[in-house]
Parts: C-alpha cells; sequence; structure tokens
C-alpha cells in the first residue's frame, strides 16, 4: 500500500516550527489525536478505577483500552500488559522480582549491543545475588550480533538472556528468535527490550519468542511512559515488592501506585494513529501489520537516500552496516567533534543529536567511548525535504 507522508505531516503540530527532526529515536514528536486524548482523559469525570461511579468506569475503561491497545500493537495478552514510568523502571522493578530467586553459580546473559536499561538492572541483580554475568559480543566491522555470539555464553546454568530487538545507537536487527530459541533450549528466560525496534516494524511477541517484552509508547508518537508485555500465567509465578493493601491480581500487582491514566488514553490514540496508517480494511492488529509495513519501507528508502548522500562527503564513517537495521545512522567525522556537527545543523533547523544515547557499551565496543557519534533517526513524519536538508547542512559543515 501507499505510505502518504504528507497526510501524517499534517497531524504533527510541532512541525509547523520549522525543524527537520532526526531526533525521533530519543523520543518522536506527538500527533494532535494523541495529545487530544490526554487532554480529553484529564478533563472528564474520573476516579480511582472501580465500577460504581461514571468516573470510576471511565477511569477503568482508560486502563483496560490502553492494555488492549498495546496488545495488539505487539500481538500479546491484553492481561499481561504491565504500565510503568518508564521501560527502564519496568525493567529494574522485573530485575528485582525475578532475581529474588537466583544466587551463586547462575548465570545473567547480556550484550555489548543493548541500551543500558537492557544491561545495567541484569548486571546490578546478579551482582546482588551473587550471580555471575556473561557477555555476548557483536561484531564491531559489521554491526551484526550472530546467534553464534549468545550461544558461546549460554550454560545449563543460564538464568536469563537480555538482547535488544534492535539497537538505539546503530540500528542493528539481530535474530531474535534465534537468540531466544537457543536461551530456551538453555533453560533461560528472555527479556527482549523492543523500545527501538517498535517504533519502526511490526511485532509478535510469541514470533520473537520474547518471555518478556519492553517497549516505550513515546518512541511511537505517544506519551512518556513504559510497558513490559509478557503471559498473564509467567507474571503469576513472580512476587514484587509492593504495597500490603494494594492488589495481587495480574498485572496490577506489578504496577505500584496509581497510573497515569491520561498517559494511557495517550498510548491508546498513539496505537491507533499507526493502525490508520493501514488503512480502514480489518481488526486493529490487522491494520496496523499493513501501516507499518508501508511505513518501514518509507523509512527504509529514505534510510537508504540519506546513505548514498554521505558516501559523496569527505572523511564521513557510518557505523550502522548491519544487514538488518532500522533506520538509524551512527556517523563520525574524520578531525572533527560530532557535537559541532549537532551543533551546526540545529543552527540550520534540522535536529540531529550527538551522543552515546545509553548505549554505553555498545559504543565503547565500536571503539567510540562514552562519545558516540551523531545519530540520524528517521520517523512516521520524515519526508525527502529532511533528507535534502540534513546532506545539505552536513555537506555545509564538513566544508566549513
Amino acid at each position: 500500500m501507499s505510505y502518504d507522508v504528507d497526510a501524517v505531516r499534517s497531524a504533527f503540530p510541532a512541525l509547523r516550527a520549522g525543524s527537520a527532526h532526526f531526533d525521533g529515536p530519543g523520543g518522536s514528536q506527538v500527533p494532535e489525536p494523541v495529545a487530544a486524548a490526554v487532554a480529553a482523559a484529564m478533563t472528564a469525570p474520573t476516579a480511582n478505577r472501580g465500577h460504581v461511579t461514571q468516573a470510576e468506569r471511565n477511569t477503568d475503561d482508560l486502563v483496560l483500552g490502553a492494555r488492549r491497545a498495546v496488545a495488539d500493537l505487539v500481538a500479546g495478552d491484553p492481561g499481561g500488559v504491565v504500565f510503568g514510568r518508564s521501560m527502564t523502571a519496568l525493567t529494574y522493578d522485573l530485575s528485582r522480582a525475578l532475581s529474588a530467586g537466583w544466587g551463586p553459580g547462575d548465570e545473567v546473559v547480556v550484550t555489548r549491543l543493548d541500551h543500558d536499561a537492557n544491561v545495567r538492572p541484569w548486571v546490578q541483580a546478579a551482582r546482588a545475588r551473587g550471580a555471575t554475568v556473561r557477555w555476548a559480543a557483536f561484531d564491531p566491522a559489521t554491526g551484526e550480533l550472530p546467534p553464534e555470539a549468545v550461544a558461546e555464553v549460554l550454560s545449563p546454568r543460564t538464568r536469563l538472556v537480555a538482547v535488544t530487538g534492535a539497537s538505539n545507537l546503530i540500528g542493528t536487527r539481530p535474530d531474535v528468535a534465534a537468540v531466544t530459541a537457543l536461551a530456551h533450549e538453555a533453560g533461560a528466560l528472555t527479556h527482549v527490550d523492543g523500545v527501538h525496534l517498535t517504533a519502526h516494524a511490526a511485532v509478535e511477541v510469541a514470533a520473537l519468542g520474547a518471555d518478556f517484552f519492553a517497549c516505550s509508547p513515546y518512541k511511537f508518537l505517544g506519551p512518556h511512559c513504559g510497558c513490559l508485555i509478557a503471559s498473564p500465567d509467567l507474571l503469576g509465578t513472580l512476587h514484587p515488592d509492593k504495597l500490603l493493601p494494594s492488589t495481587d491480581a495480574v498485572p496490577e500487582r506489578f504496577e505500584l501506585g496509581t497510573l497515569p491514566y491520561e498517559l494511557l488514553a495517550g498510548t491508546t490514540a498513539a496505537v491507533d494513529f499507526l493502525a490508520a496508517l493501514g488503512g480502514p480494511e480489518g481488526d486493529r492488529r490487522a491494520r496496523l501489520v499493513a501501516g507499518l509495513a508501508a511505513l518501514e519501507a518509507h523509512e527504509d528508502r529514505l534510510r537508504d537516500r540519506i546513505e548514498d548522500g554521505v558516501r559523496a562527503l569527505p572523511g564521513v564513517t557510518v557505523w550502522s552496516r548491519a544487514r538488518r537495521r532500522t533506520p538509524t545512522l551512527l556517523m563520525t567525522f574524520a578531525g572533527r567533534d560530532a557535537a559541532d556537527a549537532h551543533r551546526f545543523l540545529a543552527g540550520r533547523g534540522v535536529n540531529a543529536p550527538a551522543g552515546s544515547f545509553y548505549a554505553i557499551e555498545a559504543s565503547r565496543w565500536l571503539g567510540l567511548g562514552d562519545a558516540g557519534g551523531l545519530r540520524v533517526g528517521l520517523a512516521p513524519y520524515s519526508d525527502d525535504s529532511d533528507v535534502d536538508r540534513l546532506l545539505a547542512g552536513l555537506e555545509a559543515w564538513l566544508g566549513a
């Protein structure tokens, strides 16, 4: 199906300021229907969840609706959708609950490719329990994380494998299904960081083999919160610390305190916006799959344009090289500081930030230290004029 980027862009009030946004991997711009849904939730009668008053029922509908929306987005079970302040916070909470049964002799596998939110919680939880951390390394020359690299550090003592669905730094999309299959053969659970992947491709948690899958609505046009998706039965085996009077039901036992109901309304609206990209036919899941396929093709075409353009520029190294990758490019410049490129482009209304973006292990593994490089990320509202401005800006900076 075709992708009407002009129609998409018309829904984003932030674009009227005139900037070309390549900062989506750090958080996307928000379409008007999402902001309207947040406002509507905040101005309608609400209360704590219940079924007696209209306000209680409104709130219950917001929560259950958001669970269904996220479940449709990732082909999960609404009863296994947990909301939290952020993916990082949810992962820390989960690491404490899971590691309660770990001890000396147990092992945890993390990768050099991952955002630190899918590394440090597991490293720290293992340390607290006397368990051992094993590191799976990616190939810095290609950006690939082959399943064999994970297999080399698995053992019968592995309790958990944490792996990214897509690198937020260089875009690499590992063969997650192959990695999780190896983990399950070893008797381990799997935690997949889907924050970057979910913004760019259709996700099916069962096909990925993810026992736990985490994502963040603010990366896919929604508000700032986090989601954890797992089977209700698996969540039922875990007993996180919580307040005594709070419910022990799943998934509520993992949601500490009162949920941000207005942000859940915005999350539902973001999922509905993505589903609308897939046209009017079929249920929401079918429309999401179709719409995200069209989006992926659109973003890949623009990524190809950027890659072709920077090849003609002197002294540019592009570190995003994996065969399967998101439309996210990390660049460095011979003899020049990527932070200077960030500032120069910003002066021309082109937003492309520099850094390692919490993927500090990946940046160091590439030999880039903690500074990283210039990250160029595409989003549903990116268009050819944005690409033109980016390439012109880089050419001007390199020629200055």
